[in-house]
C-alpha cells in the first residue's frame, strides 16, 4: 500500500467517525436538520473515497472508465447535500443558484451513462503509471475528453456562485457569531469546488498528470463543517452546564438573601398592575401589624398610618406613577397599647412603553430607633443654653433652637432655609486659615470640636461677638453640620474691663516701684546736670582769657551737649515707664530691654553695693511684646533680687542671664545670693497680696505674672543649689506665618 492508498483509507475512516459522531448529536437534537445533511455528505464522501481506491487498483482502461462513471453519482448527490446543509444550518432563503446547480449536475448523469465511457472521457486509451514519492505508483488516464463534461462544469460554476453568495451574506453579518461561521464554511466550500473543477479539467485535457482523487480535499471541507457544528454543540453543552450551575448558585443566593433580609428585619413587597396582585413578606406584614391572611391593599395600609403622614405617602406614590423610577418616604403607624413605630419605604417602579406603571416593588425598614434618637436630639438641641443650628449639605439652616431665636432676633420660621453666612459673615483674611471661607461646601470641611470667635450680625444690624463650634452629625437627611453659637459679647466687655484694670494696676505698680528708686533717679539726673554746670563755668573762664581759648570753649560746649542728651535720655526712660497707654506689641530684643532697665536702676544698685554680672547670649530670637511692660518685669526682678540680699554685708551679686530654649523661644533668669525662698512660698509669691517683705504690698510679682502670661510666657522661681534663689521668665518666639 502506497501513501495515496493510505490517504484514501484514512479519509474513509475519518469520514465514518464524523458520520457516527454527528449521528449521535442528531439523535440528541432531532430538530437540527443540518446534522443529517452533514452525515449524508460524509457517507457520500466515503463512497467517493472507496471508488477512488478502486481506481487506484484498476488494471485495465475499461475498468478504470467504468469506476469513474459511477463516481459521478455520489458527486451529484453531494451537490444536493451541500445545498441542504447550508439551507438548514444558516436559514438560507435565496436557493435558486443551488437548485440550478443541482439540476445541471443531475442532468449530467444522462450523458455520463449514455455518451462515451463516462462524463469526462469518450474513451480511455491507456493508463500511465506515475511514480510516487516514497515508493509505489498511481494511475493517470489518457483518453479523448467528453464534450458533455461542459454540463458538469456549468453545474460547478453555479454551485460556486451559490457558495460565494452565501459567503457574502455571512460576511455582511460578520459581527454576529453565526454570520462569521457562514462566511467561513461557504468560503471553504467555494475554494474547494473551484480547485476540484480546475484539477479535473486539466487532468482530462491532459494538461496535468496527477491521479483523479478528490475525496481527501472533501475531507478538509468536512472537518471545517464538523468544527462549526461541533463547536456550537459543545458551546450549548457548556452553556447548559453553566446554566445548571447558575441555577444552583441562584438558589443559594436566594437563600442567603432571604436569611439576610430576615436578619435585617427587611420587609419585601410587590404590586403588579396587570394581575392586580399585591404581595408582602412575613416581615413586612409584621412591621405593619398585619395578619398573614389579612388583605394588604392600599386602603388597609393607609388606615394604619398616622393621619399627618398619609399625605406624604400618597404624594410619593403619585410621583412614582408619574414617571419617577424610584421613590421613598417615611411614615408613623399606630400599634396596639398606643405604641408607635416609624417605617421607611423604598421602592422602584417599572413602566411600559406608554409610560404606565407595570409594577412596583421595594422594601420596608423599621427606623423607629433612629427617629426616636432624632427626636431626643431635637429635645436636647432645644434645651441647650447656647444657640444650636443644624446645616444641610448646602450650608442652609434646617433646625434652630429657641436660644438661636433669642440671640439673633429671628423667628424659627425665618431661620429655616437661611444661609449661615447671613448670621455669621465670612471671616477676614486673618481667620481664613482657622475657619472655612464659605459654609456652602458639600459637606463643609470642618474640624469637629474646634471653636472660633467671630463677629455675628443680629436682626436689625447689631454686631455681636460669638464663639462658634462646628461638628458633623448624621441625620436622616444625610450628613449635616451642627453649629453651636455662644453670645460672648458681655464676656468680651468684661475681658476688656479686666484688661483695663490690669493695665491700671501695672501702671500703679510701676509708679510705686519708681518712687522707691527716687534717690537713684535723682542721682542719675544730678550727674549730667552737675556736668552741664561745670562745663558751662569752664566755658565762661576760657572766654575770659586774652585771647579767648576757643578750642576749650568748643570742647566744653560739646560736653554740655552730651550731658544734656544723657539727662534727656534718663527723663525719656522715666516717662516711658510712667506712661499709661494701650499695649503696643512689637518685635523686641530682650538684651536691649535689660540694658535699658540697667541704665535706670544702675545707680540705685551701686548705692546698695549690689554688683551686676551680665551673661547675655548673642543672636537670641526676637520676641513679640510690649517694651514698657517687659521693662517693668525686668525692673521688678532686679529690685526683688537686690532686696533679697539686704541682710548681707558684702558679696551682693545679681547674675542676669539670657539664653535660647529648646522650643525656639528664650529664657531670662535673675539669680541672687540671698537667703532663698521657703519651699512652701515658691508658688505663693506670685499670688496677689503675698509678700516676703515687711513693707511690701505683694503686687509686684502678681503683676509680672499677668504681664508674662499676656505675652504667652511663664514666670517661676527656684532655689539655687547654693545661697539665694532664681526667678525665671520664659518667652516664646513669634509664630511664623504659614508658607505659600
Amino acid at each position: 500500500m502506497n501513501w495515496l492508498e493510505f490517504l484514501l483509507s484514512l479519509t474513509i475512516g475519518a469520514s465514518l467517525i464524523l458520520a457516527f459522531i454527528h449521528s449521535l448529536i442528531w439523535a440528541s437534537e432531532p430538530r437540527q436538520w443540518a446534522h443529517p445533511m452533514f452525515v449524508a455528505t460524509t457517507l457520500l464522501i466515503v463512497i467517493v473515497a472507496v471508488l477512488e481506491l478502486a481506481l487506484a487498483r484498476a488494471e485495465q482502461p475499461h475498468a478504470y472508465a467504468a469506476i469513474l462513471r459511477w463516481v459521478q453519482v455520489p458527486v451529484a448527490m453531494i451537490f444536493v447535500t451541500f445545498a441542504l446543509f447550508l439551507r438548514f444550518r444558516f436559514q438560507i432563503e435565496r436557493l435558486w443558484l443551488a437548485v440550478l446547480a443541482c439540476l445541471l449536475r443531475v442532468a449530467a448523469l444522462v450523458p455520463n451513462f449514455s455518451v462515451g465511457e463516462n462524463l469526462n472521457y469518450v474513451s480511455i486509451a491507456s493508463l500511465d503509471r506515475l511514480p510516487l514519492v516514497g515508493g509505489g505508483t498511481a494511475l493517470v488516464p489518457n483518453g479523448e475528453p467528453n464534450v458533455w463534461m461542459i454540463l458538469g462544469q456549468l453545474a460547478n460554476i453555479f454551485l460556486v456562485l451559490f457558495l460565494l453568495d452565501v459567503a457574502r451574506s455571512g460576511y455582511l453579518q460578520r459581527m454576529q457569531p453565526l454570520g462569521l461561521r457562514q462566511f467561513r464554511i461557504a468560503g471553504a466550500m467555494a475554494v474547494f469546488a473551484v480547485a476540484t473543477s480546475a484539477v479535473y479539467v486539466l487532468v482530462v485535457l491532459g494538461e496535468l498528470a496527477i491521479p483523479l482523487v478528490i475525496s481527501p480535499g472533501f475531507l478538509l471541507v468536512l472537518l471545517a463543517m464538523s468544527y462549526e457544528l461541533g463547536a456550537e454543540h459543545l458551546s450549548a453543552v457548556r452553556l447548559g452546564k453553566a446554566l445548571e450551575t447558575t441555577e444552583t448558585d441562584l438558589r443559594q443566593v436566594e437563600r442567603r438573601m432571604q436569611d439576610a433580609v430576615n436578619a435585617a428585619s427587611l420587609g419585601l413587597w410587590n404590586w403588579d398592575r396587570g394581575t392586580g396582585f399585591s404581595w408582602m413578606s412575613a416581615v413586612g406584614r409584621q412591621l405593619l401589624g398585619l395578619d398573614s391572611h389579612q388583605d394588604i391593599g392600599l386602603r388597609v395600609i393607609l388606615k394604619r398610618i398616622e393621619p399627618s403622614d398619609r399625605r406624604a405617602v400618597l404624594a410619593a406614590l403619585r410621583a412614582a406613577r408619574a414617571g419617577s423610577d424610584s421613590f421613598q418616604c417615611e411614615f408613623c403607624i399606630g400599634r396596639a397599647q398606643g405604641s408607635r413605630r416609624w417605617i421607611a419605604v423604598r421602592g422602584q417602579a417599572d413602566f411600559d412603553p406608554s409610560a404606565r406603571v407595570l409594577q412596583m416593588r421595594g422594601v420596608l425598614v423599621d427606623v423607629s430607633e433612629r427617629k426616636f434618637a432624632e427626636e431626643r436630639f431635637r429635645i436636647l438641641v432645644e434645651a441647650a443654653p447656647t444657640a444650636m443650628l443644624v446645616l444641610d449639605a448646602s450650608g442652609r439652616i434646617v433646625l434652630a433652637n429657641r436660644q438661636a431665636e433669642l440671640i439673633f432676633g429671628y423667628d424659627s420660621a425665618e431661620l429655616i432655609g437661611m444661609p449661615l453666612e447671613v448670621l455669621v459673615p465670612r471671616p477676614g483674611a486673618e481667620a481664613a486659615a482657622a475657619v472655612p471661607s464659605s459654609f456652602a461646601a458639600t459637606p463643609p470641611a470642618l474640624i469637629p470640636g474646634m471653636g472660633h470667635e467671630l463677629p455675628a450680625i443680629r436682626k436689625g444690624g447689631a454686631v455681636l461677638a460669638v464663639a462658634m463650634t462646628l461638628s458633623q452629625v448624621e441625620l436622616s437627611q444625610g450628613a449635616s453640620v451642627l453649629v453651636s453659637i455662644t453670645d460672648i459679647t458681655a464676656r468680651k466687655a468684661m475681658e476688656r474691663e479686666s484688661s483695663l484694670q490690669r493695665e491700671e494696676l501695672a501702671h500703679l505698680s510701676r509708679v510705686a516701684l519708681l518712687s522707691e528708686l527716687s534717690g537713684s533717679l535723682a542721682h542719675e539726673l544730678n550727674q549730667p546736670l552737675t556736668a552741664i554746670l561745670s562745663n558751662a563755668q569752664a566755658a565762661v573762664r576760657y572766654l575770659a582769657h586774652e585771647p579767648p581759648n576757643l578750642a576749650e570753649v568748643s570742647l566744653s560746649l560739646a560736653n554740655i551737649v552730651e550731658s544734656d542728651k544723657r539727662a534727656g535720655e534718663v527723663i525719656r526712660r522715666l516717662r516711658a515707664m510712667l506712661r499709661k497707654e494701650r499695649l503696643e506689641f512689637a518685635s523686641l530684643d530682650v538684651n536691649d530691654v535689660i540694658t535699658d532697665v540697667l541704665r535706670i536702676v544702675g545707680s540705685d544698685l551701686l548705692s546698695k553695693n549690689v554688683g551686676i554680672a551680665l551673661e547675655l547670649a548673642p543672636d537670641l530670637p526676637r520676641i513679640n511684646g510690649d517694651r514698657v511692660q517687659l521693662q517693668q518685669v525686668v525692673l521688678n526682678l532686679l529690685v526683688n533680687g537686690s532686696d533679697a540680699m539686704t541682710p548681707l554685708a558684702t558679696g551682693r551679686l545679681l547674675r542676669v542671664r539670657t539664653q535660647a530654649d529648646s522650643q525656639g523661644g528664650l529664657e531670662l533668669s535673675v539669680r541672687d545670693v540671698g537667703s532663698g525662698i521657703a519651699p512652701e512660698d515658691l508658688e505663693r509669691i506670685f499670688s496677689p497680696f503675698v509678700t516676703t517683705k515687711s513693707d511690701g504690698m505683694g503686687l509686684g510679682l502678681a503683676v509680672c505674672t499677668t504681664i508674662i502670661e499676656s505675652h504667652r510666657g511663664r514666670l517661676w522661681a527656684s532655689n539655687n543649689d547654693g545661697p539665694g534663689a532664681t526667678l525665671h521668665v520664659s518667652l516664646p518666639a513669634p509664630a511664623r506665618a504659614p508658607g505659600p
